[in-house]
């Protein structure tokens, strides 16, 4: 590739020659050293440099591959992770990437593919030993040298020793290449370790000797299904290469050989043929949620970035005056298991929202669909499971997925169950979704509707935007297999429209609610590429869009402000903000300022955009010029989105670790120690907080709220 005006003329005193590539990290240069050594130089993007934990995560590969021997990587011969835009430089390797070579001349002869297991499996036992899992073994990772396969690129690598302590890998971001992931990298993250690397090792050599991956699919969300629950289709890959890669794609972690015992068994020609699997050998259907999570954990990197901040969308998001509830006092309590089955592991998240409803706090979770603290003293006075029948079957007693609050409406609040029960025909269970309006103070239901009673039905959640309560009610997912949306009345949960939704294999949709209105968004996708997002305003009365805009790319609505709908592009680092008038739906844009990283988590509250890192870092963006107001760190990390009031920006950790930042300076002004450090394993970041004039509602722990005054602080 021809260098560009734009490169540098040399990197760390390495003369640059040629580009070898560019990807959406950085750009890899061929160099020479001062005694004529040839090296790939790899150049972080500019926009990346200001990234605190982007400099983290590289400085983390650069040791990684330090560790690792060099006889099957590319050994790392420089590297500086603290210059303006970081490098690191390794011994270049000649040669195409396996993915290019099978591009350009078709798949591998058995006996080569044969020879390519060999040499990953030699690569994986030195990166193992030196305690490190690559997790993103993939064919553009293999170069293909003369004296056999090298692995490169050891940017999400991980060390084994690391457990969920490390803050790198708790962001709830799914990392790795959809096809060549493992089961775990996708259902248990932080769980990932050498076993998933075994894994991919079979997609690729798969994909080597057929020419396509065992799970490839057009779209990334059903792959990440095949993925977990499919089985891998091989039917182009030679007889005696399918009992070595059959091995590797165990589901279960704990099946799969060791590098060990694959070389043993590549060297003796002893390899055990397992036979294709049958209907005995399949796996017990899994429930619709089970799926929806998946979507939603592979959506985190495409499109569902920032729905996790879009729980309370509201117009100018208008401080409440300062008070406290009648009769207040601090209080911490924890909420009664209303769960009918009594799982012994039970359940191990927090609340994922609060809202605030007359003199109740109504709080929703994993097993629980909803219950209420009171405001004053935090009595728990009523509890609701997601799943009331869950004891009455035994394929209910894995647990019932995760409650959630959709929103509130005249002392009511919406929320959504799930009854699981025998299926019929060949299905083994089938789902009844409902969505419920619960009186706040009683928690006694005043409506109850179906939205969905089979196998294929689709769940309900806001978070996975697929409700969204409104003032004439709750627009949701509809139907047996998700395929409209539909408005439930506020009084009485009459089905008062429905609509069909855009062909899902060509489009996710996604329903949202700001200023009072409710948004359908509509991503067209090709492959793992969202190519453009269509946002509808729908009409209250009929669901049809009043009108449609389409932006490039994949976007979000983060929040409404000043009669504009504010968006974000959701992959990739964010440089300018979309604005849509509601009024006129005139599209305009703002450029940040600062570009904001991908890994930062958007928050419009108290007028003002925030972006929110795991390792505390805040900066303050003003919506109308694109300004960086401030920038700071809270030291909460992994904090949830953050909650303004007039003075005051709050954030809390999954312990309960609390902040009060200065909305003016940045500055931390009080801070609260966690409460309740050993409950929250897996929790990604904290719930929203809850603000009721001076009186902050902190949900923490294990179904555990506790509430401060601000002003002591």
């Amino acid at each position: 590739m021809a260098l560009r005006d734009s490169d540098p003329a040399e990197v760390g005193g390495y003369r640059i020659e040629d580009r070898l590539g560019s990807g959406g990290m950085g750009v890899v240069y061929l160099a020479r050293s001062a005694s004529g050594r040839r090296l790939a130089v790899k150049v972080v993007h500019a926009q990346y440099a200001d990234d605190d934990e982007f400099r983290a995560r590289f400085r983390r590969e650069v040791d990684a591959a330090r560790q690792v021997s060099g006889a099957f990587t590319a050994p790392v011969v420089d590297a500086d992770a603290d210059a303006p835009r970081p490098w690191m430089a390794t011994l270049y390797i000649p040669g195409a990437d396996l993915g290019t070579h099978i591009r350009l001349h078709g798949p591998l002869p058995p006996s080569r593919a044969r020879e390519l297991a060999a040499g990953l499996a030699e690569a994986l036992r030195d990166i193992h030993r030196v305690g490190v899992v690559h997790r993103d073994l993939k064919p553009a990772n293999v170069m293909l040298a003369d004296d056999g396969p090298r692995v490169i690129d050891f940017g999400i690598s991980r060390a084994t020793g690391l457990g969920a302590s490390d803050a790198l890998t708790q962001t709830g971001r799914v990392m790795g290449t959809p096809p060549f992931m493992s089961p775990e990298q996708f259902s248990a993250p932080h769980e990932v370790g050498p076993a998933a690397d075994i894994f991919s090792l079979g997609a690729v050599v798969a994909f080597a000797a057929s020419g396509k991956g065992p799970f490839d699919s057009p779209s990334p969300y059903e792959t990440a299904i095949r993925v977990v629950e499919g089985a891998p289709e091989l039917t182009d890959v030679p007889e005696e290469l399918l009992p070595f890669i059959r091995l590797c794609l165990e589901k279960e972690p704990k099946s799969r050989p060791s590098v060990d015992e694959l070389l043993r068994l590549l060297r003796d020609g002893t390899l055990p043929n397992p036979g294709p699997p049958t209907l005995l050998d399949a796996p017990r259907p899994r429930r619709r949620r089970t799926r929806l999570r998946l979507l939603t954990a592979l959506g985190a990197a495409l499109l569902a970035a920032v729905a996790t901040t879009t729980l309370a969308l509201t117009d100018d998001d208008a401080a409440a005056p300062e008070s406290l509830p009648a009769g207040w006092e601090a209080w911490h309590r924890q909420a009664k298991d209303p769960s009918v089955d009594k799982d012994p592991m039970g359940p191990t998240a927090l609340f994922n929202r609060c809202v605030a409803s007359g003199t109740s706090l109504v709080c929703a979770g994993d097993e629980i669909m909803a219950t209420r603290f009171a405001l004053a003293d935090g009595a728990n006075t009523w509890g609701r499971p997601m799943d009331p029948t869950a004891e009455d079957a035994d394929f209910g007693s894995s647990g019932s997925g995760a409650g959630t609050i959709i929103g509130s409406h005249d002392g009511r609040v919406y929320v959504y169950g799930a009854d699981d029960r025998p299926g019929r025909g060949e299905a083994a269970y089938a789902t009844r979704y409902s969505i419920q309006a619960l009186d706040a103070g009683t928690g006694e239901v005043a409506w109850q509707t179906v939205t969905a009673d089979s196998t294929d039905g689709t769940e309900p959640s806001s978070d996975q935007g697929a409700s969204a309560a409104v003032p004439a009610g709750v627009v949701t997912v509809y139907g047996k297999t998700g395929d409209q949306y539909a408005l439930l009345d506020a009084e009485t949960g009459e089905v008062r429209w429905k609509r069909p939704l855009p062909n899902p294999n060509q489009y996710m949709s996604l329903l949202r609610s700001a200023g009072g209105q409710a948004y359908l968004l509509t991503a067209k996708y090709t492959s793992d590429v969202i190519e453009n997002t269509s946002v509808s305003q729908l009409d209250p009365d009929t669901g049809k869009p009043r009108w449609t805009v389409r932006l490039k790319g994949d976007v979000d609505i983060v929040g409404r402000r000043a009669g504009r709908l504010l968006l974000l592009n959701t992959t990739g680092p964010r440089r300018t903000l979309t604005l849509i008038k509601t009024s006129t739906h005139i599209v305009t844009t703002v450029r940040l300022a600062r570009p904001q990283p991908e890994a930062a988590t958007p928050t419009l509250t108290g007028g003002t955009l925030y972006f929110t890192l795991s390792n505390g870092g805040i900066r303050a963006v003003d919506p109308d010029t694109g300004r960086q107001l401030w920038e700071g760190n809270s030291g909460v990390e992994l904090a949830g989105p953050p909650i303004a009031s007039r003075t005051h920006l709050y954030l809390a950790s999954p312990s309960g670790r609390l902040a009060a930042v200065n909305r003016t300076t940045g500055k931390v002004d009080g801070t609260l120690d966690g409460r309740d450090e050993a409950a929250v394993d897996g929790s990604p970041t904290g719930a929203p907080l809850t603000l009721v004039g001076d009186a902050l509602y902190v949900p923490y722990g294990l179904r555990s709220v506790y509430t401060v005054d601000v002003r002591t602080l």
